[in-house]
């Protein structure tokens, strides 16, 4: 039997290749890119990794909102979802998921991007943009479902979480209008 090329951890039982690894926190340790492609932990969360990894997006904008400008945000979010792209693609391999629930970069980046442009905003805007976001995000409403399922590796995992903030932003601008 062929065995994982990702190095056994102590107290790792041994897998086959091509088995599913669950990430746990050793398994985040062991690579620098696994800390940033599982949300600093949050994607660790037994119960719905993309939602804490949303309220951590959430949580960490409103702490680097204070220090950071809109250029600058934008420039943290466009190198964000590039290096995205190669390491949440990296520990998609590592795990031998194709997109792992507990990589949940694609959820900060994409979230950091629906704050910047609902930004300003009151708490109680940023919470419905949150419920708003975390629909598209898990409903994958077409066309984010035929993204989700058609693109493979990094861009994939990034590119639907794009899509599902553009439609976010879309149906916030579009309430925006009516209200």
């Amino acid at each position: 039997m062929q065995t994982d090329p990702t190095p056994a951890l102590p107290g790792d039982p041994p897998t086959a290749r091509g088995a599913p690894r669950k990430p746990s926190a050793r398994f985040m340790l062991t690579h620098p890119l696994h800390i940033l492609s599982l949300g600093f932990g949050s994607g660790l969360s037994p119960i719905m990794p993309g939602t804490v990894g949303t309220l951590f997006a959430w949580v960490s904008f409103v702490v680097f909102n204070q220090y950071l400008t809109v250029a600058e945000w934008g420039a943290l979010i466009v190198i964000g979802f590039v290096a995205g792209c190669w390491f949440c693609g990296f520990t998609a391999k590592k795990t031998n998921v194709a997109d792992p629930s507990a990589v949940v970069w694609d959820e900060i980046i994409a979230f950091w991007l629906v704050l910047l442009l609902v930004t300003p905003a009151t708490f109680t805007g940023q919470l419905w943009a949150f419920v708003v976001f975390r629909f598209f995000d898990m409903v994958k409403p077409p066309p984010i479902r035929y993204f989700d399922r058609h693109l493979k590796g990094g861009f994939g995992i990034m590119f639907d979480d794009l899509v599902a903030a553009f439609f976010s932003l879309l149906v916030i601008a579009l309430w925006r209008m009516t209200v």
